[in-house]
């Protein structure tokens, strides 16, 4: 049975199955819990950017970790904790009158609630607490349980940690569907850390600040969204800094981390600094430069980053700069009369798609699709395969009384077809794909563009495919493609994507519309004829140089913007 931090047993009333998930996670492994070790250097850089230093009078304040692991963060708190206590005017208290409230630190797992607790009684003995003292202070202060759903007494002026990395499948869904009811930040497929966030956020006293280390998706992905705007509303995002590449970790995570330091104050302006050398000299230079106390070149101070929902720019102060110049100059890519799309999600591709000519379905039935390997080399090399088209031209699935062979062919693969949550959904409709087909996309020219790259690879497709769900498409009735094509090979397209996406293992981004849909264009009847010829020139001849060179004049860009642009990359085959 779980104790909260008065030693009580944990009761849920009505909700005994959450109860025994929680218990269960209780045991569980590390991978389960999602617990990643975090190297001192860092946590004595997060302890000093939020003001939490011995030389303040922390016996007065109140500071929480949330999720405590093997004592990583905790440890160094009690260190500096116990250094201000020493250095207090003389007490009128005793110790445990005046610590017991200071800190309190939950943690879920036995194990490690155990170990930690022994590292702590051996810390707090050496500083010359007598053990009924240590044991009195670290049962106030150690709390075991699901700090989503523990209640704690107070408010605090710190909250610091590294809050756990574990997706939502991990967690039983009965737990999950609690966690949903108390947290508004939960959204689409948000991991645990999200409302994490948010439960520490809500906790902050007044000019409260918050320090983490933590997975930096949320700041771009979709699932985050509720979390930025949470932030943008009632919080000031002080201090972000990359830690990508950096061994901010005990061990290799894939996640790319990011401190991140908001406090409970009307919003202003951010400091960034990126991937700093983990050596506890440089951190500590960098705490300064960041709070402001002397000049340093790799701290940028923005305003304007966690304004609402959006993603928020955070990336290097060169790119952000060009960005933020085009996103004031320019309009948005479907505001110069182009439209961003994805290719079709089947739900059952090994149905829906294979060999063309091997489909036995009537003739109009069909369309000849495009997929990444049939773009792998920059052009268009078209590979056999089609996809059945299940609607009629107004969107209904077709009727199969007027397509024996398309019936036949369906009715083979009717169980499969239907053991699909679109087909469960709307029984009638079984044999739909789940993306809708509208088929004169295939007879359309257009710009096919891959999800994940290194970086953007934009080729022409003159009309007679229909793209799969892992391309996008760009159309436009405006704009010649060919002259298109031209200025998004010369890393315009990366510049903006780079900006907005979430990096994956390895560097790569996704190119995805919502990403897309951020690049800036200049106006089609904006653009002099000698230039839209060069440029259309340079994408036939697959130019990379030439595009660059045309495309940094389309766009006025400095000398020094055009290096930034070369630097941030370019056109991929």
């Amino acid at each position: 049975m779980l104790r909260n931090h008065s030693g009580r047993q944990i009761s849920f009333p009505g909700i005994d199955a959450v109860q025994e998930a929680v218990e269960r996670l209780s045991v569980s492994g590390i991978e389960k819990r999602g617990a990643i070790f975090t190297r001192r250097e860092v946590v004595d850089f997060i302890l000093d950017l939020v003001g939490y230093s011995p030389d303040m009078p922390l016996y007065e304040r109140k500071i929480l970790e949330p999720s405590f692991g093997e004592g990583d963060f905790l440890v160094p708190i009690v260190e500096r904790l116990l250094d201000a206590y020493g250095r207090r005017p003389a007490p009128q208290r005793g110790v445990v009158e005046i610590l017991g409230d200071c800190i309190r630190a939950v943690e879920l797992n036995d194990e490690a609630l155990r170990a930690t607790r022994e590292r702590l009684e051996g810390i707090m003995s050496d500083a010359g607490l007598a053990m009924l003292e240590v044991d009195t202070l670290l049962n106030q202060w150690l709390v075991q349980g699901d700090f989503l759903l523990e209640d704690l007494p107070f408010s605090f002026e710190y909250v610091v940690g590294n809050p756990p990395y574990v997706r939502q499948e991990l967690i039983p869904d009965i737990l999950i569907q609690e966690y949903r009811r108390r947290f508004t930040t939960i959204y689409d497929r948000a991991d645990l850390y999200i409302p994490f966030i948010e439960k520490s956020l809500l906790l902050l006293a007044p000019a409260g600040v918050l320090g983490f280390i933590c997975a930096d998706r949320w700041t771009k992905n979709r699932y985050g969204a509720r979390l930025r705007n949470l932030v943008a509303k009632r919080f000031h995002l002080k201090y972000y800094v990359d830690m990508t590449d950096t061994p901010a970790f005990l061990s290799e995570v894939s996640a790319y981390p990011a401190v991140i330091v908001i406090s409970s104050e009307a919003p202003g302006p951010t400091r960034l600094a990126h991937r700093p050398a983990i050596e506890a000299s440089v951190l500590t230079g960098l705490v300064k430069a960041l709070q402001g106390s002397h000049q340093d070149a790799s701290v940028m101070e923005v305003r304007g980053v966690a304004a609402d929902s959006n993603p928020w720019v955070l990336e290097s102060f060169e790119c952000l700069k060009l960005v933020q110049r085009l996103e004031a100059e320019f309009p948005l890519i479907e505001q110069t009369g182009c439209k961003v799309g994805i290719g079709v999600a089947t739900g059952a591709d090994a149905v829906f798609i294979s060999s063309f000519d091997d489909m036995d379905v009537e003739d109009d039935r069909k369309l000849l699709l495009a997929r990444t390997k049939d773009i792998a080399d920059g052009t268009v090399q078209w590979q056999g395969y089609g996809v059945i088209n299940p609607f009629d031209e107004e969107g209904s699935p077709v009727d199969l009384g007027r397509y024996p062979r398309l019936a036949r062919y369906f009715k083979k693969h009717e169980q499969a077809l239907r053991a699909r949550h679109v087909a469960k959904h709307n029984p009638l409709a079984w044999y739909r794909t789940i993306d809708r087909i509208y088929p004169e996309l295939a007879t359309k020219p257009k710009l096919l563009i891959p999800d994940i790259k290194g970086a953007a690879q934009v080729v022409y497709e003159e009309g007679r495919l229909y793209p799969h769900h892992n391309l996008y498409y760009i159309t436009s009735e405006v704009w010649d493609l060919r002259t298109l094509q031209a200025v998004l090979m010369s890393g315009i397209a990366q510049l903006f994507v780079s900006m907005y996406s979430t990096k994956m293992r390895g560097g790569y981004l996704r190119y995805q519309a919502q990403y897309l849909r951020r690049i800036r264009l200049p106006r089609w009847q904006d653009i002099p004829d000698s230039l839209r010829t060069e440029l259309t020139s340079a994408a036939q001849r697959q130019d990379v140089a030439a595009c660059n060179s045309a495309t940094f004049e389309l766009y006025n860009l400095s000398s020094e913007e055009r290096t930034v642009v070369e630097e941030n990359g370019g056109y991929s085959i």
